[in-house]
This record gives C-alpha cells, structure tokens and sequence, in this order.
C-alpha cells in the first residue's frame, strides 16, 4: 500500500497543524473505511505534509524497527485482529487506543532489519511486474485503436478497408437441445466488459426452470440479450466447446470463415464504437432493463480489412499481446501469493533469519 495523490492546502493551515507533520519512516494506518487497518511506510520527505483524521502516524523508538512494523501491520491476520469486535452493522473503525494497546511480536532489531529486506526484495518484484502489466495493458488498447481502425496497417497489407453490415458477415447459428431432466447441463454466461465467455455452472436437469436450450460451439461469437449493452459478447473458447446456452443467448458464426474471421469481430467488439452500436440497437427505460433488437444491429456498418489475411494476422498479433498480459497476470498473483506466504512464515515467528 502507498499513499494517495496528495492534496494541497494554504500554507497558513498548514502552519497550523505543524506539529502533525509527517517525517520519512512514519508508519501509516488507515482507521475506516474499506481499506481499514491497511498500513505503509512514509518514505517521502516533503515539507508540510500530513494526514487527514482517517488514517494515524506513529513513530518507532529504538526496539523498532520501521519498515518492519509496516509490514508487520500490512499482514492479513494483523488486519484482522485490530478490526476483531467491531460491529459488522455499523461503519467500521479503529481508535487510537486499539493501536496504542494493540501488542505486536517483535523479534530482536537486527532480525527485524533483515526480515523486512527480504520481504522488500519481494516489493520490488511485485511492483515490477505491476509497471510491466500496466505497460503491457497500454500498448494493447493502443495497438486495438490502431489496428482496428486500420489507422496502422501491419507490414506488407495495403488497399481500402471496407464498409459493410454486419448481417453481410455473420449469422446466427441455433443448436437445439434435446431435453431430459436427467441430463446435466454445462451452461455457460459472458461477462460484462468484454471479459470473456465463462461456465457459470452445471445444473441437473430438474434444477432448471427454462428447458430451451441450444449447443455453443468452439468460436462461436456469443451476445447476451440482456446484458450486450454492458460489453457482455465474445467468444466460445475451445475448452467450452459444446456446452449449453439458454435462449437468451445469441450465437453468431461467419457466413464464409474463408473472407471474414470471427475471431477480428470478436476483437473489434471491444471497442467503444461497437458498445455504443449495441446501445442503439437496444431500448428500455433503463440501462439495466434495456432489450436488444438482433435485426437491427445486423444492419449496422463495421469497416473491415479487405482481406480475411489481414483481420487474421490482425487477430494474432493482439492474441499475442493478450497472452503477454495473462503471463504477466499470472507471474503477479505468484509473486502476491509468495510474499503472502513468507509474510506467515516471517512475521509470526515460525521461521527464524539467520543474522549476520
């Protein structure tokens, strides 16, 4: 945890509450709020900083060591013991007594020093990943406003992109399902956001109130009725193949997959444009309550590559990306969940550093 952007005052307040100035090395804890009992150490050193009455600062004296404490406060049981009591109805808080007398398991300094160095190396590899994925997150958005507009072309691809209806390029595909309450069915549910195609559950037969149903097949480009307006569409991936839709799912195949590539239209989804295409292919009264109006959003224009080469070379090198950034994903979750880890091993006395 860092500190927020901070805010500025006059400087004749600031004079004021002179005496509540931070120092580098204080450490920091949140007393309300969603993020209470979270700490970090102020590692700044700007004049006239301070705090606001949510969060309290305290100083360590010479059995302490800072960065220690820090990390010592940040571990998910002392969280829970400082906020253990409080009542779950009302808004939660922490006074400064809780922190005064809460009692903290201290290991001799010099351990302290050379558990919290250890516990920083993971910091820094955490934070690294984090600049890379966020770095990795930007190019991709960049490279779809690119290349999905065809404001980029990759090498080697020239001629005029298109202009053509959806309807011209996809069509519905409809499996039915033949019914038997013995039977379980795997159904699947797309997330908003353009976050992808998920199995929602497995149900038996007799669990489900709605017997329509149809077969979703590996790249299959699905639209939630109810829910496309909010980014809920995109592609069946291979390891769903077969798996079961409800009637409120529509699912778009390519009319001939050898000139046009579900898989571009799949991308191309993501952008702002195409949200706002389903925005006014729906009505209602309210955004939640909208309905999607299929034969209308077939009539929509899309602007396309001229060739089914480039949507697809288009497409491999954004999957690419995204596989760049799911590794990246992944790499950070290890890394939390190994610091997590030696963060219980370390701050609980269960393991012992050896000192030099």
């Amino acid at each position: 945890m860092t500190p927020s952007r901070p805010k500025f005052l006059p400087v004749e307040f600031s004079n004021k509450i002179k005496g509540s100035q931070l120092k580098k090395g204080d450490v920091l804890i949140n007393l309300v709020g969603a993020s209470i009992g979270r700490s970090c150490l102020y590692k700044k050193n700007f004049p006239h900083a301070n705090i606001n009455q949510a969060v309290c600062t305290f100083r360590t004296n010479s059995y302490a060591d800072p960065h220690f404490l820090a990390l010592f406060f940040q571990y998910p049981k002392t969280i829970d013991r400082l906020i253990c009591g409080q009542n779950a109805s009302a808004r939660p808080n922490i006074s400064l007594g809780d922190i005064k007398n809460f009692e903290v398991l201290l290991p001799p300094l010099p351990e302290q020093k050379k558990i919290a160095a250890i516990l920083s190396t993971w910091d820094r590899a955490i934070e690294g990943t984090e600049k890379l994925l966020a770095n990795s997150q930007q190019q991709k958005k960049a490279l779809m406003q690119q290349l999905l507009t065809g404001k980029k072309r990759l090498p080697g691809f020239t001629g005029e992109w298109k202009t053509v209806t959806i309807g011209s390029l996809l069509k519905e595909a409809k499996r039915p399902v033949e019914w038997k309450d013995d039977n379980f069915y795997k159904l699947l549910s797309v997330k908003r956001r353009s976050e992808g195609v998920i199995l929602r559950e497995v149900l038996h037969g007799t669990k489900i109130l709605t017997k329509k149903m149809n077969y979703a097949k590996s790249g299959d480009f699905l639209i939630s009725k109810m829910q496309v307006v909010h980014g809920a569409s995109g592609l069946v991936p291979e390891h769903l193949d077969n798996h079961h839709i409800s009637d409120s799912y529509i699912a778009l195949r390519a009319k001939n997959p050898e000139k046009f590539d579900i898989e571009f239209f799949s991308w191309l989804s993501k952008e702002r444009v195409m949200y706002h295409k389903t925005f006014l292919c729906s009505y209602g009264v309210t955004i939640e309550k909208m309905t999607f109006n299929f034969n209308m959003y077939l009539k929509e224009n899309i602007k396309i590559p001229p060739t089914v080469t480039e949507q697809r070379s288009i497409s491999q090198l954004l999957n690419t990306t995204e596989n760049e950034i799911t590794a990246l994903e992944s790499d950070l979750s290890r890394l939390r969940q190994e610091k997590k880890a030696l963060m219980q091993q370390l701050l609980t006395g269960k393991r012992r550093v050896t000192v030099d």
